[in-house]
């Protein structure tokens, strides 16, 4: 690397330090497990712009291949403080274009390991997973198989909340369904929330199809994936759907 980690954190540090806001609620500096990651306390968008601002500076050093700059999200995440995870983050994000199939282990390993809450979660999955599932629809079957099932809650919400980037765009719908059902008496709330808000987007572009999906399965659906599925649906829908 043409500039060194060490300097390069030193330099975030320093710019994201002087973002600190006291306001913010003492919880968000502690953790209960060392593999946590520990808050600042600084909001998100300073947290952004800092974030643009030092990839500006990146390209302006030429570093702008993506292999170089996942390396240097590499070592902010193992930081394991969450500004710089949302800087990580961002910046791959940033690389979009040069995204490879390669890519998907590294991105798949920070879900994995570096993903602690429904926040980073879905900062990783809008971003820079669901970039690349636009990019690459042949790891759909992987993420149906393996992360719908993965004993780590994140991923299974990651299973479900990667299509978003896409429904957007208005391509996938095929699959989510296939996710919904995988994940569709899930345990954990945020898996359930994680469905809904999936089926929530999907109704923006495809309501019919959502529609005719929540319908079949009104009787069995936990009703808080059917309240976020349902959200931005016109009001008499909402109410057939809701009752028994």
């Amino acid at each position: 690397m043409s500039l060194s980690t060490e300097e390069l954190i030193a330099q975030l540090l320093f710019e994201l330090e002087k973002k600190v806001s006291p306001k913010k609620p003492v919880y968000y500096k502690k953790t209960t497990s060392p593999s946590e990651f520990r808050a600042l306390g600084i909001r998100t968008p300073a947290v952004r712009k800092i974030a643009n601002a030092s990839f500006r500076m990146l390209k302006e050093q030429n570093i702008t291949a993506i292999d170089e700059v996942l390396g240097y999200c590499d070592a902010l995440l193992q930081e394991r403080i969450s500004e710089l995870r949302t800087i990580a983050v961002q910046w791959s994000s940033k690389c979009k274009k040069q995204f490879q199939p390669k890519h998907f282990k590294v991105f798949e390993q920070w879900l994995n390991e570096s993903v602690t809450g429904w926040g980073s979660c879905d900062d990783l999955c809008v971003k820079s997973l669901g970039e690349f599932l636009f990019q690459y629809p042949e790891f759909i079957p992987r993420i149906k198989q393996n992360w719908t099932t993965s004993e780590n809650l994140w991923v299974r919400r990651a299973s479900a909340v990667i299509f978003i980037y896409s429904l957007r765009r208005e391509k996938y719908l095929e699959h989510i369904f296939d996710i919904a059902d995988a994940l569709f008496t899930d345990e954990e709330k945020y898996v359930l929330k994680g469905y809904g808000w999936m089926l929530k987007e999907a109704s923006n572009k495809f309501q019919t199809a959502v529609y005719d999906y929540v319908k079949k399965r009104k009787a069995t659906m936990p009703r808080l994936s059917l309240r976020y599925a349902i959200e931005k649906m016109p009001e008499p829908m909402r109410k057939e759907l809701m009752s028994r």
